[in-house]
Parts: C-alpha cells; sequence; structure tokens
C-alpha cells in the first residue's frame, strides 16, 4: 500500500475519526484507526463497537492499493506536529508502516485489517434527509438534557421519533426535559422511535459542520446511519423504552411570565454564585410585573435580583435548580422568553415568547 497526500487534506478527516477511537481499549485493534486505499480514495474508519466513522478523502498521488490498520492517537500526533502545507508520502512494508514528510520519517507498527470489526450492512428501513445545519440544531437544542451514566439507560441518550410525517428529537435525565421539533413536513415516512446513545449524539454533531449541504439518515432495527460525501457515520441504537415525554408537559399552567432573556439569563448567572454549590437551588418569587431571584447557601450568604418581567396574577414562590434554567436560556434565543407556572409542586415550561420549535421542562425543587 502506497499514496501521497497534503497534510492538512489527511488531518480534517483524520481527527474526526480518531475522536470516535477510545483511548483505553480491551482489544488492541479497536485503538488503531483502518486506512484503505482504492484508486485515489482513501477512506480512514474508527470504531468503537458502538460508534464507527468512515471519512473518504482523495489522495494527491495514488499508488498501490491495499488496507491497513495503524495507531490512531500516534498517527493524529504525528500529522499535527508536522508543518502546515506539508505533503505526507505513506508506505506499507513487512507489517511496519512509514510516513514520511520533508526530513521526517516515521516508522508505525500495524495490525492487519481483516481484524478491523464492521458493522453489519443492510441496516435500514427507513430513510430520510436534511440539511446539515437543521440536524445540528435539532441537536445542539435539545443534548444538554441527556442523562449521564443514568442506571435507566434509555435515559443517557436521545430519542429521534418520527410521527405524522414530523421528526422530532427528545432529551430528559428525569429532572428536565428538552424537546425541539422539525418545521418540516417528512412526507411518506411511517412512525418510530429509536433511541441514540450518548456518544453517538456528541460524536455526530461534531461532524455537521457545512451547514447547508445535505446528509441522509438511515433508521434500522438497531443501528442509525448518517451519510455524507464525505464520512459515513454509524451507530448502535439504544435497546430500551423511552418513556412517555408528552405526559410530563404541563397543560393546565396558567400563570404565564414573559421576560426578556438576556436580562433573566445574567440575574440567574449572579445569584447562582451564592447558591449551594450541591444543590444549587435559587428561589423565584413572582409578583405582578416582578421576579425577584433568591439564593443562599450554608454560609448564610445571599444574593437577590429583581427582574422586571410581563406578568399578571397571583403571587407565587417556587425552587429550582438554578443550572437546569441556565442550561435552556443558554440554547434559547430571541428577545423574549416564556415560563409557564401552576403551582410551587408543578414543573415549569419554558419556551420562545415568539413561535418557537422547542419546548423544555423542568422540574421544581423543595428549598
Amino acid at each position: 500500500m502506497k499514496f501521497s497526500i497534503s497534510r492538512d487534506a489527511l488531518l480534517k478527516p483524520l481527527n474526526l475519526v480518531a475522536g470516535v477511537v477510545e483511548r483505553r481499549q480491551t482489544l488492541p485493534v479497536l485503538s488503531n484507526v483502518m486506512l484503505v486505499l482504492e484508486g485515489s480514495q482513501l477512506s480512514l474508519t474508527g470504531t468503537d463497537l458502538e460508534v464507527e466513522l468512515v471519512g473518504r478523502v482523495p489522495v494527491d498521488e495514488a499508488g498501490i492499493d491495499g488496507e491497513v490498520t495503524v495507531p490512531a492517537r500516534k498517527l493524529v500526533d504525528i500529522c499535527k506536529s508536522l508543518p502546515e502545507g506539508s505533503d505526507i508520502a505513506f508506505s506499507v512494508e513487512e507489517g511496519k508502516a512509514t510516513v514520511r514528510s520533508g526530513r521526517s520519517r516515521f516508522t508505525l507498527s500495524t495490525l492487519p485489517a481483516r481484524e478491523f470489526p464492521s458493522v453489519e450492512e443492510g441496516i435500514g428501513t427507513q430513510q430520510f434527509s436534511l440539511k446539515q445545519g437543521q440536524l445540528k440544531r435539532l441537536i445542539d437544542r435539545t443534548s444538554f438534557a441527556m442523562a449521564q451514566q443514568d442506571v435507566r439507560y434509555y435515559l443517557n441518550g436521545m430519542l429521534l421519533e418520527i410521527r405524522q410525517e414530523q421528526l422530532r428529537v427528545v432529551a430528559t435525565d428525569g429532572h428536565r426535559l428538552a424537546m425541539c421539533t422539525f418545521p418540516e413536513a417528512l412526507s411518506g415516512q411511517q412512525d418510530t422511535q429509536v433511541i441514540l446513545p450518548r456518544k453517538g449524539v456528541l460524536e455526530l454533531a461534531r461532524l455537521l459542520l457545512a451547514e447547508n449541504e445535505e446528509i441522509g439518515i438511515t433508521l434500522g432495527s438497531n443501528h442509525l446511519r448518517a451519510t455524507t460525501g464525505e464520512f459515513t457515520f454509524t451507530s448502535k441504537l439504544v435497546d430500551g423504552k423511552f418513556p412517555d415525554y408528552e405526559r410530563v408537559l404541563p397543560r393546565s399552567a396558567e400563570k404565564v411570565v414573559v421576560g426578556a432573556r438576556l436580562d433573566l439569563r445574567q440575574a440567574f448567572t449572579r445569584t447562582a454564585i451564592l447558591s449551594n454549590e450541591k444543590y444549587r437551588g435559587v428561589r423565584l418569587k413572582l409578583s405582578e410585573d416582578s421576579l425577584d431571584i433568591v439564593a443562599n447557601n450554608p454560609e448564610q450568604e445571599t444574593a437577590e435580583e429583581q427582574v422586571p418581567v410581563e406578568y399578571r396574577g397571583d403571587g407565587l414562590e417556587i425552587g429550582f435548580n438554578v443550572s437546569y434554567l441556565l442550561d435552556v436560556l443558554g440554547v434559547l434565543s430571541g428577545e423574549t422568553v416564556k415560563l409557564s407556572l401552576s403551582d410551587p409542586n408543578s414543573s415549569a415550561l419554558l419556551e420562545e415568547a415568539e413561535d418557537g420549535d422547542s419546548l423544555y421542562v423542568v422540574m421544581p425543587m423543595r428549598l
């Protein structure tokens, strides 16, 4: 196997593919990246048995076709350390891979490509496509609410649901829920629900760099595949039943508060400084056209903020984890935000005051 390619052309797909590869592996071949040369196209593959990523890049000078696996991190570090604009000549002889550039020469150990695990082919039952920017918005607006290492393993991921030709993405960790709906109809799609694992969500989000280019999504019974011209991403799905999120959405929230998003975000950021470091609780006191935010901690220190809001109705006092509120205010856009409440023991519903595509539910705290 032999080819040459510019450093910059190789580094972009190599970085993405190496991101999937875990540092500590049970199988030695899993810490390697597989290189396959066919004609003038080089494919790079990395996997951790849950997520697989294949990047494709044309080589400058095609030599001898072949396939081999080399240590992922070392190859990335070598490419990064070479000067910008340099060319790399890659060759494999007698089980060793040689990387040459200018006056530098590196010899890397290899493992045979036949030992490299691959995800099964023919996985898809449903296919649709959308713009990369649209998919990135769906992920960015909800992924912060995914659970981390929860025993309810189906919460350590994100629900992708197609219902009545509408694509919806939902994430929850039991304390808060985020939901974003794709505004355009996916015609001809049957109803389905799949749970993409946390690592799959985060890796997929890293790939969505070209906003206006299409990305094709294929859903199977236990895999999801995303394809563009430059890469193919495959992830196993979480085998489990996602909770019925519709039941969580507050239906009878009659106390509606409308406030400036940035003002609220800054007020919560300031009061958070003196909240309990472990529980992060803040108290919201609602009265006509005014919202008081109060935080205190075990050292008897207090922070108070008063934010003007639009509100008509009875007073209310309710506690929240301030981190959850800040997460939501961080992903919402638009000038104003709408907060719907009913009583101190019921969840709050947050959304953009103008028609938005996202809904957020945050559970209250007893303070």
